[in-house]
Parts: C-alpha cells; sequence; structure tokens
C-alpha cells in the first residue's frame, strides 16, 4: 500500500481522481460553472510523468504557462493570450504547482518511471537544481541560451538556500517551489487582470506526488481560490499591454 506511506510526508494528499471530482463538481454545482466552457490551463512541471493528472482526461485543451519544476515561465504573454481564449461566457481554471516521486519504499525525490524498472528523479529539475547549488557550481552566460529554465528554476531556490544552514531537502525544496509558482502566478494574473473577459478564474494549487505505475498517483492542495478579475486591484502597469499584437494573442 502506498498511501500510508505518501499521508506519512503529506497527511492531506487524495488521489488525482479523488481531487478532480471534488473539485469539479464544487466548481459546477456552487457556481454553475459549465464544463465544457471552462479553459483549463496548467503550471505544472513538464515532465511527462505529469500528464497522468486528472483534470486532463475531464477538461480538453490544456493552455500550458508551465515548465521546469512548474513555474509559469510562459510569463505576461502566455497569461494575457490564455485570457483571451476563455469562451464566450465560460471561466478560466488553472490548476498549478510542483511535483514530487515517491517509492515503493516511501522515499521521496525518485520513482519508478512507466516501462522502466530502474528508479528516476522527480523533479528531476529540482534535485539538479539541489546538486548544483550544493557544489557551488557557477553559471556561465552561454548556459542561459541552452538551458534558461533550469537555470531560472536554481536561481528562484536561492532565498531558501541564504535561509537554511545545511543541505535543502528535496521536500523543502518542492514546498518552497510551491510558494514560487503561486506568488508568479498571483503577479501575472493581477498584471493581465483586464485581459480577462470572463466573471471567474479558479485557481487550485497543490504538489502533485508521483507513484509507480501500479499506483495512483496523489495530490496535496495548499490552496484554491475563486478570482474575478474585475475586482483585482492595483494592477501593474505593463506598456506592452496596449500593443494591438498583445491584444490580438
Amino acid at each position: 500500500m502506498i498511501e500510508p506511506l505518501i499521508k506519512a510526508h503529506f497527511p492531506g494528499a487524495k488521489t488525482g481522481a479523488e481531487i478532480t471530482e471534488t473539485y469539479l463538481d464544487f466548481i459546477s454545482g456552487a457556481y454553475g460553472a459549465n464544463k465544457d466552457k471552462i479553459l483549463f490551463a496548467t503550471s505544472l512541471c513538464c515532465d511527462d510523468i505529469n500528464v497522468s493528472t486528472d483534470f486532463r482526461r475531464v477538461l480538453t485543451r490544456p493552455f500550458t504557462l508551465g515548465g521546469l519544476g512548474g513555474l509559469p515561465y510562459a510569463g505576461l504573454t502566455g497569461m494575457v493570450a490564455y485570457a483571451h481564449h476563455v469562451p464566450d461566457g465560460g471561466d478560466a481554471f488553472i490548476f498549478y504547482g510542483p511535483h514530487i516521486g515517491i517509492t515503493d519504499e516511501g522515499v521521496l525525490g525518485q520513482l519508478r518511471r512507466p516501462g522502466q524498472q530502474h528508479l528516476t528523479n522527480s523533479c528531476g529539475a529540482l534535485v539538479l537544481a539541489l546538486e548544483r547549488l550544493k557544489n557551488g557550481a557557477e553559471v556561465l552566460p552561454e548556459q542561459y541560451d541552452l538551458d534558461s529554465q533550469q537555470l531560472s528554476l536554481q536561481r528562484s531556490l536561492y532565498p531558501l538556500k541564504d535561509a537554511g544552514s545545511g543541505d535543502i531537502t528535496i521536500k523543502e525544496a518542492v514546498n518552497f517551489t510551491y510558494y514560487n509558482v503561486r506568488t508568479r502566478l498571483l503577479r501575472l494574473i493581477k498584471a493581465s487582470r483586464s485581459e480577462f473577459n470572463c466573471n471567474r478564474i479558479f485557481l487550485l494549487g497543490g504538489i502533485i506526488i508521483n507513484t509507480s505505475p501500479e499506483f495512483n498517483d496523489y495530490v496535496d492542495i495548499r490552496d484554491f481560490e475563486v478570482l474575478d478579475p474585475k475586482k483585482i486591484k492595483d494592477p501593474e502597469i505593463i506598456s506592452i499591454l496596449a500593443s494591438e499584437a498583445f491584444k490580438a494573442l
């Protein structure tokens, strides 16, 4: 049984199927949201293991905001494009957060992937970032051309490194990255809030726990919010919002 091992680290975690059913039933029941008019977006790590997340099986056409580690690398341009693509009379729904693997023995940071017998890292990008931080590896300017997302993810962990007195665990890194993903998403929504023609943005954030293929993946939900774009105050002034090309995304 994998569930007790997951609950030891994430007591509130539930299977992806449970999370999907609970929150989609809630927004359709309490808010009258039409699932056929919801434009689903994710800010999750691009790791292929995350396609098992159940929302993808219910809500079609996911708009991808995230990259390595789940950070919303699509930025303001991506968020504005997403805002413009929401169906008429529909809603926006964004599911976000980092992910972490767990072995059949309960070890965090690794898993056995479909079609493989050996263990690999999850989130591999976060594990690599931690290794580089630990070794004090210097970043060369030319590396940004080839590996900008990884280097940005590594840089996002600097405050955690500066605040700690020892090695950062993968669980600490995932928890901190969740905070970073959430913070950046809220800034992007705030900056682009006038571009949303819908009345509601459903925001669901958590940590995905990846397991071996014979088990269900779990999600530890951390935040759920319903935002009215028209009531978000003090938007950041971004000059490119006024350009015709930007408006036509």
